[in-house]
C-alpha cells in the first residue's frame, strides 16, 4: 500500500522473544546512567526496580522505597532523569472509594529519588478528577471515576513538564485522553502548581479541575461493554522529528478486552488538538505498550527513541519495529 508523502507508519518484523524479569501492570520507565540501564515496573505489590548492560541482560528486580505510607497502591508510571542524577517521577495512585467494592477512581502523584529509584520521596497528589465525579455504579470492573495512568515528556527548551494522561470521570464529554502542564521549575513543590487543557488554555487546576480531552471514548467508561482509548506512552522520536504517542483500546467485557496499540503523532507538545487520529499498529495483544531503542549507542531510553526499537506488551516484546515515513 502506497503511503503518502510524510505520513508516519510502523513496519513489525518477528524476533526472539525478551521478557521483563518482572510483573509488568503499568507504564515502563527507563533510563541510562552511564553504561548501566534501568527499568522500572510496577504491580499492586509496588514498583521494582531493575538493571543491567541492556533492556536484553536485566537482572533481578529490586523493591523500591517510599518515604512514606498512603491508603491503596502506587504505580510509577514515568520517570525524567537530570544531568545529576536526580530522578522526578510520577505515579498513578489506587484506593478503594466504593464501600463494599473493588473499584477505585485513580489518582497521579509526584516522586523524587537522589539513588537511582531505589528510594523514593513522595512530593504529593497533582492531578485529580473533579469533585462529585465518582460513579458507586460503574459497571467496568476497575474504575469508578478518576484520572490515571499517565506518561510524561518535558519540552526542549525545558520550560513544562507535559503530562498525558486518562480521564475516567463524569460524563462522557469529559472523558478521553487529557494534557496538563507544570512549569519545570516547579518540579521540587508540584503540589497546585500543574494546570489541565482546558478550551484552548491551561489554566484549569490540575486538583480537581475540568479537562478538554480528546480521543473521546465511544462508549462511557462507567459501563461494562467499554470502547476507548487509555493508557498513553508517550516518547521523542529522533527519526520522525516528532512526538509519539502509543495507546491502549479496550473494547468490550469483561475486565476491558485489549482491541489493538494504537499510535498517534504530533509535532507540538502545547497543542493537545494537534494529535493525528491514532491508527492502529497492533492486533490485540496486551495492555502497556512500552518501546525501547535497540541500539546501545543511541541511549535510547522510554522517553527517546529512534529508527528501530522493541515492542514491550505487557513486559513481553516478539517484535522489532522500524518507524518510517510514506514516500509515493
Amino acid at each position: 500500500m502506497t503511503k503518502q508523502p510524510g505520513t508516519p507508519f510502523i513496519s513489525f518484523r518477528e524476533a526472539p522473544e525478551v521478557r521483563f524479569p518482572s510483573h509488568v501492570d503499568c507504564n515502563c520507565p527507563s533510563f541510562w546512567d552511564g553504561d548501566t540501564f534501568y527499568l522500572f515496573t510496577s504491580s499492586n505489590q509496588g514498583p521494582r526496580r531493575m538493571s543491567g548492560i541492556d533492556q536484553f541482560h536485566l537482572g533481578e528486580p529490586e523493591e523500591c522505597f517510599f518515604d512514606n505510607e498512603i491508603e491503596g497502591w502506587r504505580w510509577i508510571e514515568a520517570i525524567w532523569r537530570m544531568e545529576d542524577g536526580t530522578l522526578y517521577g510520577w505515579y498513578h495512585h489506587e484506593f478503594y472509594v466504593c464501600p463494599g467494592t473493588y473499584l477505585t477512581a485513580p489518582e497521579i502523584g509526584a516522586v523524587k529519588s537522589t539513588d537511582n529509584g531505589l528510594h523514593w520521596t513522595d512530593l504529593g497528589a497533582i492531578i485529580t478528577a473533579r469533585p462529585g465525579t465518582i460513579d458507586c455504579g460503574s459497571k467496568n470492573h476497575f474504575f469508578a471515576g478518576g484520572n490515571g495512568d499517565c506518561s510524561v515528556m518535558l519540552d526542549g527548551n525545558e520550560d513544562y513538564l507535559y503530562l498525558v494522561f486518562t480521564s475516567y470521570a463524569g460524563e462522557i464529554a469529559g472523558q478521553g485522553l487529557t494534557f496538563a502542564r507544570m512549569a519545570w521549575k516547579d518540579r521540587d513543590d508540584p503540589v497546585g502548581k500543574v494546570y489541565k487543557y482546558c478550551d484552548g488554555k491551561w489554566e484549569e487546576p490540575g486538583l480537581g479541575g475540568r479537562p478538554t480531552t480528546i480521543f473521546k471514548p465511544n462508549v462511557n467508561w462507567m459501563e461494562r461493554d467499554v470502547d476507548g482509548f487509555w493508557g498513553p506512552a508517550i516518547h521523542w522520536n529522533t527519526h520522525l522529528k516528532r512526538y509519539v504517542i502509543l495507546l491502549n483500546r479496550a473494547v468490550g467485557a469483561p475486565k476491558w478486552p485489549q482491541e489493538g496499540v494504537y499510535a498517534t503523532y504530533s509535532h507540538d507538545l502545547a497543542d493537545p488538538t494537534s494529535w493525528t487520529e491514532p491508527v492502529k499498529i497492533h492486533n490485540g495483544g496486551k495492555w502497556y505498550p512500552v518501546l525501547i531503542d535497540t541500539d546501545i549507542k543511541s541511549r535510547g531510553t522510554d522517553k527517546l527513541c529512534g529508527k528501530i526499537a522493541r515492542l514491550y506488551l505487557r513486559g513481553i516484546s516478539n517484535h522489532e519495529i522500524e518507524f518510517l515515513l510514506g514516500i509515493t
